[in-house]
């Protein structure tokens, strides 16, 4: 690719988590192949995911084609053994917060002082969570398009939060968890009280950190040039509908997997260029021998159960998600990820030891288990019949993209509001939030794989199709990052 004159400079700054990542980096790239070289990326993360995807991904080889794109990292502040997972996740974005706001705003303010040799930060595209970019930006002159890497039932959700906490809605107890909450627009009663995260039940908003950051964020999202979602229009037309009337400029450019495929694809038929087919921008090693004992496997006989990148179950959780999937007679393959699970070793032979030789047989039977798998491949397989999720958004994008119903066991965050939305709106899968019981599973697990596997089949293959189509030429989602990157390459800014 002949390396161009740049017209814009964009920095991208990710949450230093695996699905924003992997996200954030999808989305770089989308941005370069539509550019096609006029658009410079500096890409900012921690030295800690940087180092994991320098060892794990292929984002290092993949990018070498594309001049325009540099990594830069910064430290952390954590010591390398920190976890960094869920239930560490708020030290990790206090630790990253305190670091990278001072970072960003001396490198911007230098990168305009000593232009470098590549042309200087033009924009910047910021994970949502960020509410200090904005600042920064606005004090150098540089405008901010927010990417959140959430679904955008549950961002509308938290931009109305504060409306929540004005109305009386939000913080509720404990009690009356099946009591809808009818105060966000756009959603109607859909929602209730269970579908929300944990600290909405705070006893005091003003003083929750996590109620604070997200009311600064309902502010900021309103003052910032736009931002991006990694949706498509028809799988969420009334919502983005009703947000569209209250936050005009926003991209709607997903599945930006499929997306990504879809432009590798192009620019292969148009050019010389050869670019890799699978993105791996995996922060742990991708056992790839799943596939292998899938291929032996009948057409739609497995479930895939993964909780992705931040769930740690218990070991009594652990026991009764595998017994259940044993008595259903399902084939199932379980990702355990290290450190998934407290009170258990990560070391396959001791946690061996420590199961029940009944259900030990069981699933050496009718299971495979592995540390982590490449997931894209994985629910792409003809041997998937169906998906046991945390409901992620990443995750409920490409479940739905290959036509996978999921069974849904959310754990924090957006992943309540998705899994409410697979069940009662999409209708492509059972939402289990809140239960943890073998005889529950087991029949939640007939029910998707069996019993009512043709009514989801049809209703999410119909929605592949639709999501297939937002990406292809003239989509939805094509024609939306044109406009993102043309509104780039266009963008004034103050003197």
């Amino acid at each position: 690719m002949e390396h161009l004159k740049p017209i814009a400079h964009i920095l991208i700054f990710p949450l230093p988590i695996q699905g924003a990542v992997n996200s954030m980096l999808k989305l770089a790239e989308l941005i370069l192949l539509a550019s096609d070289a006029q658009i410079h990326i500096t890409f900012l993360t921690t030295e800690h995911v940087h180092s994991r995807l320098m060892l794990h991904a292929n984002a290092a080889s993949r990018f070498e084609s594309y001049p325009g794109f540099s990594l830069r990292t910064f430290s952390d502040g954590l010591p390398e053994d920190h976890p960094r997972g869920s239930d560490k996740f708020g030290e990790m974005v206090d630790a990253v917060e305190s670091v990278s706001c001072p970072l960003l705003r001396e490198m911007l303010v230098t990168d305009r002082a000593n232009p470098p040799q590549e042309k200087p930060i033009t924009c910047i595209i910021p994970d949502g969570s960020y509410n200090f970019a904005l600042d920064v930006g606005k004090e150098v002159g540089i405008p901010v398009i927010y990417f959140d890497t959430i679904s955008p039932s549950c961002l509308w959700v938290y931009l109305c939060l504060p409306k929540l906490i004005e109305d009386g809605e939000v913080p509720f107890q404990e009690n009356w968890e099946m009591e809808a909450i009818v105060g966000v627009p756009g959603i109607g009663s859909l929602l209730r009280r269970r579908d929300f995260p944990d600290f909405c039940r705070a006893n005091n908003p003003a003083s929750d950190v996590m109620i604070q950051r997200i009311s600064e964020q309902a502010k900021q999202f309103r003052k910032a040039s736009g931002f991006i979602l990694n949706t498509f229009e028809d799988l969420e037309a009334p919502l983005l509908s009703y947000m569209r009337s209250h936050f005009p400029n926003m991209y709607v450019v997903g599945p930006l997997h499929l997306h990504l495929k879809e432009r590798m694809l192009r620019k292969e038929t148009t050019t010389s260029t050869t670019l890799l087919s699978y993105c791996s921008n995996s922060l742990w090693h991708e056992d790839k021998s799943c596939i292998e004992w899938l291929d032996g496997q009948p057409l739609r006989s497995v479930i895939f159960c993964s909780f992705g990148s931040h769930v740690c179950l218990t070991k009594e959780q652990l026991m009764e998600f595998w017994q259940g999937l044993v008595n259903s007679g399902t084939r199932f393959l379980w990702i355990r990820r290290q450190r998934s699970v407290t009170g258990m070793d990560d070391d396959v032979h001791k946690w061996q030891e420590q199961i029940p030789s009944g259900l030990l047989k069981g699933m050496k039977e009718n299971g495979y288990v592995t540390s982590w798998a490449p997931q894209e491949d994985v629910l792409s397989h003809p041997s998937i019949g169906g998906f046991l999720t945390h409901s992620g958004w990443n995750s409920t994008l490409e479940s739905i993209v290959e036509g996978k119903p999921m069974l849904c066991w959310p754990y924090y965050v957006d992943q309540l509001v998705i899994s409410r939305y697979v069940s009662h709106v999409w209708k492509v899968g059972l939402d289990m939030k809140d239960i943890c019981d073998r005889d529950i599973i087991e029949n939640m697990v007939r029910d998707l794989m069996d019993r009512r596997r043709g009514e989801y089949s049809q209703n999410v293959n119909a929605l592949a199709y639709l999501a297939r189509q937002s990406v292809h030429e003239d989509g939805s989602s094509y024609c939306s990052l044109n406009k993102l990157v043309d509104d780039i390459m266009s963008l004034k800014l103050p003197a």
